[in-house]
């Protein structure tokens, strides 16, 4: 199609100076070529001028016929009547992408982002925040500290960025957020940060008319979670995150939540990542520091976490339960049994070494004393016990085997009434099989019901 319009002006551009040829040479006035005029004399008459001034309407009659019998088919007429060539609506939406792009220019022109909003004045920058949890864990014991994945959200006013246009709101691409001001936030007790920028980065930025700014962002956060163990494993826990202005004090830039303080942090529902811990709620609140370089808005979020004991029941409790009532089986063994009775003191022994020694792996090395490393020691105690008790039955066996030896000769003396050692290794044994049994039932039951029945106490919260 552009071939055929580009000859087609081709052709009407060499007709026209073949026109103009033939006016100079008087050819086109000429009765042979143009029965319609009037017959003319070889000397200028009157009529030459008419007769020209008819020339030149002819001359602009036929070419105008030219074109219009060169101009393009009804197929250009279509596409130049094509949407592409441009609707009322798209008309309409071009306009206001023109518009936007001034809008935009006008904004930034002048606009300095080293600059916190209303510096100069006698206003403070208050930042609105909130936070929406989408993935909690996992949490680190041993390092005490937890990952949390969010949509971090903070809005403020830049009264600089004030506009007037057809639209209320501008969705703006993340770009722009590095030609304007944004808060230097950063994470008090944060470990490592990332920011995600796959595909792009994951930052959103909406400007209103009245010039409110809504910046949020994807970010992975590890943070530190301190942790008092004395409960451990039945213990609880408020990790916190913190976060302020680094160089902002609050005579400058003020924090605070967007909705109360239920709203302003949410977890969602499929959010927990947690094998160990129950997730059992959260908490905002704010605090201020005070430095030498003055006082600082400190925003708080507290997730509180419950730990699951499914988990050590089966892995340390259990087995220390086990541990202990095998050691006592010996007690039913014959007392002159004594490999077997060996064999049962000393693995057992070695057993519930190995077992404090792999519950203890999965916990920092604290100072202090958690309630498992005391059943664990209220159970080896067991254990020992019922070694020490083997040997002194052992002990006593003997004895009533050198007892034996001495029958004949004390026969004939008078006869004095003492408790053979025979007989006190089998009464050892015997109040061995009730005693050991009862007092380990008895602790079980004070165990459980003192760290089952109490409500976790939640150290750390405020």
């Amino acid at each position: 199609m552009s071939a055929f319009i580009s000859s087609s002006w081709i052709v009407e551009r060499w007709f026209e100076s073949f026109l103009h040829v033939s006016l100079d040479s008087s050819l086109f006035l000429s009765p042979s070529l143009h029965p319609s005029l009037p017959p003319s004399s070889s000397s200028p008459s009157p009529h030459t001028s008419s007769c020209c001034s008819c020339s030149l309407a002819q001359f602009c009659s036929v070419r105008s016929g030219f074109r219009i019998l060169l101009r393009p088919l009804p197929l250009l007429d279509l596409m130049q009547s094509s949407p592409c060539a441009g609707t009322p609506k798209q008309a309409e939406i071009n306009d206001n992408i023109t518009i936007f792009t001034r809008i935009l220019d006008g904004l930034l022109d002048g606009y300095d982002n080293r600059l916190r909003p209303g510096l100069g004045g006698e206003s403070v920058t208050e930042i609105k925040t909130n936070i929406f949890v989408t993935s909690f864990g996992p949490v680190s014991d041993t390092e005490m500290e937890y990952t949390i994945d969010v949509f971090f959200r903070q809005s403020w006013k830049d009264e600089r960025l004030c506009f007037k246009g057809p639209m209320e709101m501008l969705a703006l691409n993340n770009l722009l957020a590095s030609n304007i001001w944004t808060p230097d936030t950063f994470f008090l007790n944060g470990k490592k940060s990332i920011a995600h920028n796959m595909t792009t980065p994951n930052k959103l930025l909406r400007l209103k008319d009245d010039g409110t700014l809504l910046y949020t962002m994807r970010l992975t956060i590890s943070a530190e979670c301190p942790m008092q163990l004395e409960d451990f494993p039945m213990d609880a826990h408020a990790c916190p995150l913190k976060f302020g202005s680094y160089a902002y004090p609050v005579s400058e830039v003020i924090y605070k939540w967007t909705e109360d303080a239920a709203k302003s942090v949410v977890v969602a529902e499929e959010g927990s990542r947690l094998n160990q811990y129950h997730l059992i709620g959260q908490t905002a609140g704010t605090e201020e520091i005070y430095t030498s370089r003055g006082t600082y808005t400190v925003m708080m979020a507290h997730f509180y976490l419950k730990r699951k004991i499914g988990y050590f029941v089966i892995q340390t409790y259990m087995p220390c339960f086990m541990t202990v009532i095998l050691s006592q089986v010996s007690f039913w063994l014959n007392r002159e049994s004594v490999p077997a009775r060996t064999v049962f003191g000393v693995t057992t022994v070695l057993t519930m070494t190995t077992l404090s020694i792999s519950a203890r792996n999965s916990l920092p090395k604290v100072a202090y004393a958690t309630a498992m490393d005391w059943f664990i020691a209220v159970c080896y105690a067991f254990v020992f016990s019922a070694l020490i008790e083997f040997a002194t039955v052992n002990y006593f066996t003997k004895r009533s085997w050198a007892w034996d030896g001495k029958k004949a000769m004390e026969a004939q003396q008078p006869k004095v009434f003492l408790l053979e050692p025979q007989l006190v290794s089998f009464s050892i044994d015997k109040m061995s099989r009730i005693v050991f049994p009862v007092l380990f039932g008895t602790f079980n039951l004070v165990y459980w019901a003192t760290y089952l029945n109490r409500e976790p106490v939640i150290k750390g919260a405020e």
